[in-house]
């Protein structure tokens, strides 16, 4: 197998090449990242020599196609992706240009270049939200932001290509990731990097969302699995049973590091419409692959918290980035600074 991964100089795509490094018959790997604001050549510093790296988007066909044909290219996985709601909401036409147009190229490659398959990595947001039972992969698609919308319509554009020329792919829909490298933008790494600092963190409401929380080691797995054992053009839901209301989880980290309540301000949403309640997903089809998650929630978010603790150098640059305090300041209003 001769891999191209994209976006792998980012959270979930970085995991998943260190998964793959591991496995027998991987020939090779080659790397094309953009390095926009999330994407870190840091990130990729343990297997940096151990692959090879392509600087660019998955938007340019050109760049595309010659990494995969002058590598020898079977197999692709899209990890890139603008990839946050909140961002989403501020602009997005990243969005919709990297996640919808960007898989429309890799599609076009994969079926010109005569790859044994491509994988899409997609999110469960775009089933949106639901008050009880679980999603399965036959659920309807109802994204309720920008950001999972040119999620889905990257995927439907997968379904189009199956169907109307058997492209060679398959989907996964991927539950609430946390772990070791998390670009700190999300709940858990945005949260830790303020609270490492001594700052306040903004809880939406009383915190009573639920998410469906999965390991980054768990997630990179179940792609492997997908990517490996799955059945072209189906989609596969790949989480793991974990469901907390985010409160849980914020007290969860103040107790990791001594502190207490006094650093958690509620604030109001700062959308417009309704925030997402709950979301789950069933995973029995990834699961008959042969797939099991092997991380526990307690456990895998105790060694995230010890990551981040132990790990400043890595997320330092990224908080000072003039970039990140933009993106803070222009979505939660300047008062979000040390004393919140």
């Amino acid at each position: 197998m001769r891999l191209l991964v994209t976006g792998a100089a980012g959270f979930i795509g970085s995991h998943f090449v260190r998964h793959a490094l591991a496995q027998p018959g991987v020939e090779s790997i080659v790397v094309l990242d953009a390095l926009r604001y999330s994407g870190n050549l840091s990130t990729m510093s343990d297997f940096r020599d151990q692959v090879i790296f392509v600087h660019g988007e998955i938007q340019d066909a050109d760049l595309v196609g010659k990494a995969l044909r002058d590598h020898g290219t079977t197999h692709l996985v899209n990890f890139a992706a603008e990839s946050h709601n909140d961002r989403s909401l501020l602009s997005n036409s990243h969005f919709v240009q990297t996640n919808t147009f960007g898989v429309q190229v890799l599609l076009d490659e994969t079926r010109k270049n005569g790859l044994e398959r491509m994988l899409q990595v997609s999110t469960d947001e775009v089933y949106g939200s639901i008050d009880d039972g679980e999603f399965t992969e036959e659920s309807p698609l109802q994204p309720n932001t920008p950001y999972s919308a040119s999620k889905a319509g990257g995927e439907l554009l997968c379904r189009a290509h199956w169907v109307s020329f058997r492209t060679p792919v398959v989907v996964t829909r991927g539950g609430n990731t946390y772990g070791a490298f998390h670009y700190p933008e999300k709940l858990i790494p945005f949260f830790l990097v303020r609270l490492l600092q001594g700052k306040k963190v903004p809880l939406y409401g009383e915190g009573s969302q639920v998410r469906e929380w999965i390991n980054v080691r768990d997630h990179a797995a179940g792609v492997w699995a997908v990517l490996t054992k799955g059945e072209n053009g189906q989609v596969y839901n790949v989480g793991d049973t974990n469901e907390r209301p985010n409160r849980e989880v914020v007290s969860f980290l103040l107790a990791e590091l001594g502190l207490d309540d006094s650093l958690v301000k509620c604030i109001p949403d700062p959308r417009k419409g309704a925030h997402d309640t709950r979301y789950s997903m069933a995973t029995s089809k990834v699961r008959s692959l042969g797939w099991e998650p092997q991380v526990p929630f307690d456990e895998g978010l105790r060694q995230t918290v010890h990551w981040f603790r132990d790990n400043e150098a890595w997320w330092r640059p990224i908080v000072e980035d003039a970039d990140y305090k933009s993106f803070v300041e222009g979505f939660y209003g300047p008062s979000l600074g040390d004393d919140l």
